[in-house]
């Protein structure tokens, strides 16, 4: 890995604090999608001495990362470090696996659970590098994997990290969460959460361990549709007000999903929510962010990219996000309103006017305030 190092002083413990334990690296683990974030997650591991079988299904793809060690179709500036083993056979990626990193698009996931099935062995951790919520059923991805694979703790590592700026060794943090059991409680240093946060730590890439799978899973599912109304209106011609209160605005859209579901605030202020989504708001390095961009500058869906057929999460995500919080009586309007471009041909312009001219209300929400705004009266008369 290509990271310049970090000689950092270390800091005194504080006073009151107990020692660091110690946790048990997993030695060796799968990680399922040749994409970009799954080659990233791969380099991190392997950079920390991890033997790692990347699986994808383009033979062709497998052998660039094996002989040139890049990936020559997502990643080709970035070189890959030592330890990485790509191939196409999955039974064989998966043999004497220790834990699974899951990194295939969404829409896939519980297609690819079925897939893996006869070769998981028993019991190993299987963690979502894939963010989304199931169509249809409004799961969570970490309930459709239960669904599919029981029997196996299941988990989601997540944060501000572009992929190959993580595999130059750009420093990065990100936040890995698995629910915790009463004995995981007793000795945490044995948690999936645990080994796996020593297992991708580098001296570059920083993971925070949580307990609040919940959380984590609706602030990485919901900020890509926040991204795209903030490339949409970027793309539009607005400026930093705009990103900045949709930012927000979006970040508190997160917060009464997650906690509606179980989650916690304080979980979707950290790395996995407010960073990411304020990393993912900010860069037309983001797919989300760059159609959002393109849609606003009044360039047709079948346009952007040049044409080609990109998959944008967020695109997918603005159906099943916007489902869930009918379905349990959330109100989410900038979700809505991307919505309502993307999937029910609503105009990009009067969508944005009819969203920012809402009824007045108060923040906090418990001074429980609403008042006409005058715009929309204006609209009516």
């Amino acid at each position: 890995m290509d990271g310049h190092a970090l000689n950092m002083p270390k800091s005194p413990r504080p006073e009151g604090l107990p020692a660091p334990r110690s946790a048990r690296p997993y030695r060796r683990i799968a990680v399922l999608g040749m994409g970009s974030w799954g080659t990233a997650l791969a380099a991190v591991a392997a950079s920390t001495g991890c033997a790692v079988r990347l699986w994808g299904r383009r033979a062709a793809l497998a052998d660039a990362i094996n002989t040139q060690h890049r990936n020559t179709d997502y990643l080709p500036d970035a070189p890959l470090p030592e330890g990485i083993e790509a191939t196409t056979d999955l039974a064989y990626a998966l043999k004497d696996a220790e834990a699974v990193l899951l990194v295939t698009p969404s829409r896939t996931l519980r297609k690819m659970c079925n897939q893996i099935r006869p070769h998981l062995p028993q019991g190993v951790p299987l963690v979502l590098g894939c963010k989304g919520i199931e169509q249809g059923t409004g799961y969570l991805l970490s309930a459709l994997v239960e669904e599919e694979l029981p029997g196996h703790p299941v988990g989601a590592l997540s944060g501000p990290t572009f992929a190959k700026e993580t595999v130059l060794g750009h420093p990065s943090a990100a936040t890995i969460a698995f629910e915790f059991t009463y004995k995981d409680r007793l000795t945490p240093q044995d948690s999936p959460a645990a080994r796996m946060s020593v297992t991708m730590s580098s001296a570059a890439f920083r993971p925070y361990i949580s307990d609040d799978l919940t959380g984590v899973e609706i602030g990485g599912a919901v900020k890509n549709v926040i991204a795209i109304a903030c490339g949409m209106m970027t793309g539009a011609g607005f400026a930093e007000n705009t990103r900045a209160a949709l930012i927000a605005r979006g970040m508190d859209e997160m917060k009464f999903l997650a906690e509606a579901l179980g989650g916690r605030r304080e979980t979707v202020t950290g790395l996995s929510g407010a960073g990411d989504l304020t990393l993912t708001c900010s860069s037309l390095t983001s797919r989300n962010m760059s159609l959002g961009h393109q849609l606003g500058q009044g360039i047709p869906r079948e346009q952007c990219f040049d044409g080609k057929k990109v998959v944008v999460e967020g695109e997918v995500n603005a159906v099943s996000v916007v489902d869930l919080a009918r379905r349990i009586g959330v109100t989410m309007p900038i979700c809505e309103a991307v919505h309502a471009i993307l999937h029910e041909g609503a105009d990009l312009s009067s969508t944005f006017v009819a969203l920012w001219s809402r009824p007045i209300e108060s923040e906090p929400r418990a001074l429980s305030i609403q008042l006409d705004h005058p715009a929309s009266q204006k609209e009516r008369t």
